[in-house]
């Protein structure tokens, strides 16, 4: 249970005794609750705090897990990712098979995405990865079909590539934001052996990712707003929608729109007459960039491809 004992630890830190209605005096070695006063607080043994966070507790009670997630004042996505983390510790080898199945997008979700001819859309699964998108969307961010597959995944272009980083005109909070998703996602995975060669290569190459992903805060990807400073569109403000697929897989559909009439809605107009006549009409999805050959590096990519940001 160390996921589970570290992010007890990361939440006990954040919660200062004044914000819980505790008294303040004498001095604190450590920024945060002590264990005893999360125990008084939550109605547990201090022990039984002491256990949790050296994950020495084969099956953490949901009702004082819960318990510990008002004491904490979690968000409701916060508690979710703690009983998720609770939940998955205790059967690593059934949460292990999960992360290894085949990421497959339906036939029907690409009819979709192709349908979606005035949003950028695309298919998100485990891990962030990128599996399936429209031409709008390739427009919006990158050509992902000359991506390698192991390149193919949000967090890793957010961080990694510097084009699709300088696309966001705050690109700390995007960023920020995005290590919270990946964290959420691990708490469903946490021995995903894929997940931890991205974090780790991303922890490698990124202070930020690194400092950011050792705070351990989750948020759920579910709604938003992002701003856009794009090379062949200026500046634009979308909303963002994360909508879940049904079916065996994880995946969600991430959707972005732009308020009727204004001019983002004009220059996303825009960005989709570009596309429909300036992108070269390739596989958009997994399988069929798993199709090509010749596959060359990221950086050579960049050079042979005069698409890639005009």
């Amino acid at each position: 249970m160390t996921e589970l004992g570290d992010y007890l630890r990361a939440c006990r830190a954040r919660v200062s005794a004044e914000q819980v209605g505790l008294p303040t005096a004498g001095r604190r070695r450590v920024p945060g609750l002590r264990r005893e006063e999360l125990a008084s607080l939550a109605g547990v043994s201090v022990d039984y705090i002491v256990r949790l966070e050296q994950g020495r507790v084969k099956a953490a009670s949901p009702a004082i897990l819960s318990a510990l997630a008002r004491a904490l004042e979690l968000r409701p996505d916060e508690e979710e990712y703690l009983l998720r983390c609770a939940a998955e510790a205790g059967t690593p080898s059934e949460a292990k098979s999960a992360a290894a199945r085949k990421q497959r997008v339906s036939q029907a979700t690409h009819v979709l995405l192709d349908s979606m001819v005035n949003v950028p859309a695309l298919v998100l699964g485990r891990r962030m990865d990128i599996l399936a998108w429209n031409n709008l969307s390739a427009a919006l961010f990158t050509d992902y079909s000359r991506l390698p597959a192991k390149r193919c995944n949000h967090l890793w272009l957010t961080f990694l590539d510097p084009e699709v980083r300088g696309l966001y005109a705050d690109w700390a909070a995007v960023a920020q934001e995005c290590v919270a998703y990946l964290r959420m996602d691990a708490g469903r995975y946490p021995n995903d052996p894929e997940l931890a060669r991205l974090v780790g290569e991303l922890s490698l190459k990124d202070p930020d990712f690194r400092r950011w992903w050792s705070d351990h805060r989750v948020r759920a990807q579910r709604h938003g707003r992002k701003e856009f400073v794009h090379p062949i569109a200026g500046e634009l403000s979308l909303d963002f929608q994360v909508l879940d697929l049904r079916g065996p897989t994880d995946q969600s559909l991430l959707v972005y729109t732009a308020e009727p009439h204004s001019p983002s809605e004009q220059a996303l107009t825009f960005l989709a007459g570009w596309a429909a006549t300036e992108i070269p009409t390739r596989p958009r999805g997994a399988e069929g960039r798993a199709r090509r050959t010749g596959a060359v590096s990221p950086s050579e990519e960049t050079r042979d491809d005069p698409w890639r940001r005009g």
